[in-house]
């Protein structure tokens, strides 16, 4: 037996089934057209709270997927332990915005397409899903609602507000109503004209009006 046999294993023979090259270029590629999904998702962010770490984690997930795709192409026996490994692990974090599952599943999808080899198909792609997000993201068919809470003393300073409300904005839908101990609080869905938000001064010197809150609504209404 000689000295390279003793060293000879079957862990030692898979360094060298993929070339560095293909590592190096695979890895960066996934680099950059990673950076490229977080700057499409930071242009096109429409939420309340903008999370960078989420941006970083789209990044890091498309770098990772080329990683693993990488590994499962070059062993077969090495793909069926990771779908094996893979499907016991569970996400906790809830997704705030329907557009962020967009972002996930490109990322991940743009990974396993880069490790395949397929660079014209991810660039290419990457590029076109890029610009038609950021076109429909960008265009307006519709106003943005806004929910407008109101706090009144009485029943009669309701009427007077909601008077003075549907003379100044375009739609007025009431949401929930709640009556407390001389205290009445209102949440309409409104329509603004032209984004014209003077009337609330109008409204807030209304007798028997304590409070008027008008905040921009982006999600589903919670009551």
């Amino acid at each position: 037996m000689s000295f390279k046999d003793i060293f000879k294993s079957k862990f030692l023979e898979n360094v060298t089934s993929i070339s560095i090259l293909d590592m190096a270029l695979a890895m960066v590629l996934s680099f950059f057209v990673g950076l490229f999904i977080f700057w499409i998702y930071k242009l096109t962010y429409r939420g309340v709270m903008y999370s960078s770490s989420f941006g970083v984690t789209l990044i890091g997930l498309t770098m990772i997927s080329t990683l693993v795709i990488l590994a499962v192409t070059s062993n077969v026996v090495l793909s069926l332990g990771m779908v094996g490994a893979l499907s016991i692990v569970r996400f906790r974090s809830a997704i705030k915005e329907p557009l962020d599952i967009a972002f996930l599943f490109w990322s991940i999808a743009v990974g396993i397409v880069i490790a395949a080899g397929m660079l014209p198909l991810a660039v290419l792609g990457s590029l076109l899903i890029g610009l038609i997000l950021v076109i429909f993201v960008s265009w307006k068919s519709h106003d943005n609602p806004f929910i407008l809470v109101l706090r009144c003393e009485s029943e009669d300073a309701e009427v007077a507000a909601q008077t003075v409300l549907e003379a100044n904005i375009r739609k007025l839908v009431l949401k929930s109503k709640s009556v407390r101990n001389g205290e009445i609080e209102l949440h309409y869905e409104v329509r603004l004209k032209d984004s014209e938000t003077s009337f609330l001064s109008s409204v807030a010197d209304t007798e028997g009006v304590q409070d008027v809150v008008l905040v921009s609504y982006k999600g589903d209404y919670v009551g």
